[in-house]
C-alpha cells in the first residue's frame, strides 16, 4: 500500500505533495496493483506511527515493511519490479536525471523571498533555470540524431524519450508548481515552448493527469510544509544522481 497526503478541502482527493505525486506516477507506470491511502497531515499522522514512527510522507508498505524515503523507494521498486514483467522506469541518459534540477531551488528561493531588493536577481536566476531545461528539452537526443541526422529541434514527447521515465515523475509535479502562476504572479513564459509543449504532453497521458492536485490544494496556506527537505529546495537533485548511478550499476 501507499500511503499519501490528503487534501485538505473535501478530505477525500489527493492533496498537494511533489514527493507523493512523484510515487503515485511510479507505481502507476509500473502497472503493478496497489492501495492507496490518504493521510490527513494535520490529525492523522498517529496512522503511520504503528509501523514508520517518525516518517515523512510518502510511505510504502511492501509485504507489511514500509519503505519511507522517495529516492530509497524508487530504488526499492526499479529493483523489485523488474522487467521482462514490469518496465524499466530509468532514463537512458544522466542528464535527462539532471534536467530541471535547479528549476524549483529557484523558484522556492523567488517566493520565499522576504527582501523585495532581491527580487529581479533571483526571478533572473529563476528565469535562468527555466531556459536551461528548455533548451534541454528541445535539443535532440543521440538516439534521436542517429534515426535523423539532419533534426535539428527535439520531437521527443518527454525528458528521455516518449515514455515517461523516473526523471519525469521527479521533475513535472513540481513544474506543475511553477506553472500555476500563483505564487508573485509569476509564470513560465511563452516563448520557452519545449516546456510548454512537455507540460502538454504530459497532460494527456493518465499517469501525470490523473495524480495531479486541484490548483487550489497547489495555492493552499499549507501547501509549502508538507515534507522537510524541500524547504531546502534540494529535493530531487544530488540524491537523484545517486539513485541514477546505483540503478545503473551491473548487478553481481
Amino acid at each position: 500500500g501507499c500511503f499519501t497526503k490528503l487534501a485538505s478541502d473535501d478530505g477525500e482527493s489527493i492533496g498537494h505533495c511533489p514527493f507523493c505525486q512523484r510515487l503515485f506516477m511510479v507505481l502507476l507506470l509500473k502497472g503493478v496493483p496497489f492501495t492507496l491511502t490518504t493521510v490527513d497531515v494535520k490529525r492523522s499522522l498517529d496512522v503511520l506511527k504503528a509501523f514508520a514512527p517518525g516518517s515523512q510522507l510518502p510511505v510504502l508498505l511492501y509485504d507489511g515493511e514500509p519503505k519511507t524515503d522517495t529516492i530509497k523507494i524508487e530504488e526499492f521498486l526499479e529493483e523489485t519490479l523488474r522487467p521482462p514483467k514490469y518496465p524499466s522506469l530509468v532514463p537512458r541518459y544522466k542528464e535527462s536525471f539532471t534536467a530541471g534540477n535547479d528549476v524549483f531551488h529557484k523558484f522556492s528561493a523567488y517566493i520565499k523571498n522576504p527582501l523585495p531588493a532581491q527580487d529581479e536577481a533571483l526571478q533572473s536566476g529563476l528565469l535562468k533555470a527555466l531556459w536551461k531545461l528548455d533548451t534541454y528539452l528541445r535539443t535532440p537526443l543521440e538516439y534521436e540524431l542517429t534515426q535523423d541526422p539532419r533534426l535539428t529541434v527535439s520531437r521527443r514527447r518527454f525528458l528521455d524519450g516518449d515514455q515517461l521515465t523516473l526523471a519525469d515523475c521527479s521533475l513535472l509535479p513540481k513544474l506543475n508548481i511553477v506553472v500555476c502562476e500563483h505564487y508573485r504572479q509569476f509564470g513560465i513564459p511563452k516563448d520557452l515552448r519545449g516546456i510548454w509543449q512537455y507540460l502538454n504532453n504530459a497532460q494527456e497521458v493518465k499517469e501525470f493527469k490523473y495524480t495531479c492536485p486541484n490548483n487550489e490544494e497547489i495555492v493552499s496556506p499549507g501547501a509549502w510544509a508538507v515534507h522537510p527537505s524541500w524547504h531546502g529546495g534540494k529535493a530531487g537533485g544530488r540524491g537523484d544522481q545517486q539513485g541514477w548511478r546505483k540503478l545503473h550499476e551491473p548487478a553481481h
